[in-house]
């Protein structure tokens, strides 16, 4: 019941001096709003990057390449002296020795300009795909259908075009049979495939996707593939992993002390580098707008100071009456408790505005988390009751007879 009646007295009292509690909480306020806002957007983004890349290459699916995961200038520089162009020599080396692999295939990547009978695309995505991508490309058709053997064999100047080429250079999206001239070269459209979105505002809708052997007719071969290897459902992909880097060292002929001459690519292994970049930039973050959960910690502890000083008289009678120190300092610390809460919960609900806001009006994505919830509601309450433990302490050791002698 003390409990209760040290709740309604603080609500009460946060009601007697709206505007100077206001004030107070603003402190409090906006550090829980920064703290959570910030949490919403770093979440948000760790799921939408787990989403895009997981979409793009899949869970299974190991990445052979010149470069890898190249994280700095010189690492590149360093890799682009010592890897080796991939060949298709190499996709036959893998698919000849390869005992982890469900499928595999290979792709080449250029731009290019992109024609209809009245409409012009530039710098658009090409890719060159190997029958084997056709069980392996997260790419599906809306209509028509996708590259196969065949068209390789064949060389045959077909594609599969991105939804918003169709709609782009044709105002429809089924284009299945119509032409299009590639840097100059005529191809006809034998599929169209499902819209993907965009990633941070930049389409994934946009581009173009036809034999590798054609690929190579108009680009030429010298130009270095990407290798996809995916596992079986069951494998597990680490040891996939490890097979592939085990044969392409083999490949390359490289000593034991020699390092890669390519790069391996996996979802996972892009995700966890998003992760831990974001990580140390959401540990700065959030230990920079703590800070003005600290100093609203402080502004509650002057408040409380001088609500003691303010209701000493009333200290006094209470004590008269029978109040023990303990259900002082217990009033007192309730009170700064409710007051910081009920600052945490404004900040936490404007927090939740703005990642709403965010998502709704901008590329950029903003998930409120449960824990991040959890967490303001806690530390809020956590900041009045240690910042509200002096002033508690002062009202609760007052001697009653100089409390009412106060004026």
């Amino acid at each position: 019941m003390r409990f209760i009646e040290s709740i309604k007295l603080a609500l009460s009292s946060l009601r007697a001096h709206t505007l100077r509690s206001f004030l107070t909480l603003l402190g409090v306020i906006f550090g829980v709003m920064t703290v959570v806002a910030v949490a919403a957007v770093i979440e948000g983004f760790f799921r939408y990057v787990d989403r895009t890349v997981t979409a793009d290459l899949g869970t299974n699916t190991v990445i052979v390449d010149k470069y890898g995961m190249i994280t700095s200038f010189d690492e590149f520089i360093n890799a682009s002296k010592r890897n080796k162009d991939l060949k298709l020599d190499d996709l036959a080396y893998l698919q000849e020795r390869m005992t982890l692999a469900k499928d595999i295939g290979a792709q080449g990547d250029a731009n290019a300009e992109v024609r209809s009978s009245d409409q012009k695309l530039t710098n658009i995505s090409v890719r060159g795909v190997s029958a084997g991508m056709i069980n392996i490309d997260t790419v599906q058709p809306e209509f028509g259908r996708y590259i196969d053997g065949s068209d390789n064999e064949r060389r045959r100047n077909v594609v599969l075009v991105g939804s918003e080429i169709a709609d782009k250079l044709f105002n429809k999206r089924d284009v299945t049979g119509r032409e299009v001239k590639i840097n100059g070269m005529p191809f006809e459209v034998i599929g169209v495939a499902k819209e993907q979105g965009s990633f941070f505002g930049q389409s994934r809708d946009e581009f173009i996707i036809m034999p590798l052997t054609a690929f190579q007719k108009y680009w030429g071969t010298r130009r270095s593939l990407t290798i996809s290897i995916k596992a079986p459902d069951n494998a597990n992909l680490d040891e996939v992993q490890d097979q592939v880097r085990m044969l392409m060292r083999a490949r390359h002929r490289l000593g034991y002390s020699e390092k890669d001459t390519f790069g391996l690519v996996t979802a996972e292994a892009i995700n966890n580098f998003v992760q831990a970049i974001f990580g140390i930039i959401a540990a700065v973050a959030l230990g920079i707008t703590s800070i003005s959960l600290i100093v609203g910690g402080i502004v509650i502890m002057n408040i409380m100071l001088v609500t003691v000083t303010e209701r000493t008289r009333e200290i006094g009678i209470r004590k008269s009456l029978g109040a023990r120190r303990r259900d002082i300092l217990w009033q007192f610390l309730v009170e700064s408790t409710t007051l910081s809460l009920a600052g945490g919960l404004a900040g936490l609900g404007i927090a939740w505005a703005i990642s709403v806001l965010l998502t709704r009006f901008t590329p950029i994505p903003a998930e409120l988390p449960i824990w991040a919830a959890v967490l303001a509601i806690a530390v809020s309450s956590g900041v009045g009751l240690i910042f509200g433990i002096y002033p508690a302490w002062k009202a609760a050791k007052l001697d009653p007879i100089v409390a009412l002698r106060a004026e």
